[in-house]
């Protein structure tokens, strides 16, 4: 798949642990720590990611959470939000209420300002209806070859899922991957990733052999070389990764600090025949909020207006 060369990303306003996504993300815990310190902790945790990014020379578009209604996972757009290589702009149905309220017209305004979209497809409509599918996080989509990887969850409908294939020219590959504790995993996002020449993917997560099998032979065949991580190394975000293009051209694999310190030496050869690694800490983020860089990055492939 190709690698987006630009990104967007909101700089929150009320970052916080969300009790309501909670209810099934398992990589969140609650602390003792006070709003006000969580809130200063995650936007230093922000910025230092954004100056990184844009000293690496990647392009980044950075926008305001607004302060009401308290949103305390804004900082993760990829959810609700996604681009693709042929102009589409689409927005998804979403599982907690109080992350729809991150579906802002502005936003979806300045991307039409900024870029050219030649299509924009809504799919709140089955909120309505309990049935959710969280954009990047509930899909792992390769352009290149029409594919949709996807682990089924209570964020990941798999009905949704193929509407949303078939309306876009996509094949739906959909899985069960699950925790150590049978429970399943919330987003795809969180146990593989994939770049335009290889895959990691937390494989003990997908338990049924024939599922996996199907997995790893769709990956090989489009030319993706197969970087297994452990349960235990998704547990930390290694399956949290995106592959970015920065303005020289160059591949660069953005991860967690978190996630590099549980690569193995050989992983990470493995994958630096691909990309340039770069590891950046988000602790606070991570543990409040269950999610890790990769979501904190809404890919953009539109084209620029002029």
């Amino acid at each position: 798949m190709p690698a987006a060369s630009a990104i967007l990303m909101v700089r929150p306003a009320a970052f916080g642990f969300n009790e309501e996504t909670a209810l099934n993300n398992y990589f969140q815990s609650a602390s003792s720590t006070d709003a006000a310190t969580l809130q200063q902790k995650a936007l230093q945790e922000f910025d230092n990611m954004v100056a990184t990014l844009r000293s690496h020379n990647i392009e980044v578009l950075v926008i305001d959470d607004s302060p009401l209604p308290p949103k305390p996972s804004a900082i993760f757009p990829n959810n609700w939000l996604s681009t693709s290589t042929d102009g589409k702009l689409c927005v998804f149905p979403m599982c907690a209420p109080n992350r729809r309220d991150e579906k802002r017209d502005e936003i979806i305004k300045q991307l039409t300002a900024d870029y050219i979209v030649k299509e924009f497809q809504d799919w709140s409509e089955y909120e309505a209806d309990g049935r959710y599918l969280e954009g990047t996080g509930s899909m792992i989509i390769d352009h290149d070859h029409q594919m949709i990887y996807a682990a089924i969850s209570e964020r990941t409908n798999i009905a949704v899922l193929e509407k949303f294939a078939s309306a876009n020219g996509y094949q739906a590959i959909a899985f069960i991957a699950t925790d150590a504790q049978g429970r399943p995993i919330y987003h795809t996002n969180v146990m593989m990733a994939l770049g335009q020449n290889f895959c990691v993917l937390c494989e003990e997560a997908i338990e049924e052999e024939w599922e996996l099998i199907a997995v790893r032979q769709l990956l090989e065949t489009t030319g993706h070389s197969i970087v297994p991580i452990s349960r235990v190394q998704m547990n930390v975000f290694a399956g949290n990764m995106l592959e970015v293009k920065n303005k020289a051209g160059e591949n660069i694999l953005i991860m967690s600090e978190a996630a590099f310190q549980s690569l193995s030496e050989a992983q990470k050869t493995q994958l630096e025949k691909f990309s340039n690694l770069l590891p950046i800490g988000v602790p606070t983020i991570e543990a409040t909020e269950g999610g890790s860089v990769r979501c904190m990055m809404a890919e953009i492939f539109l084209e620029r207006r002029e």
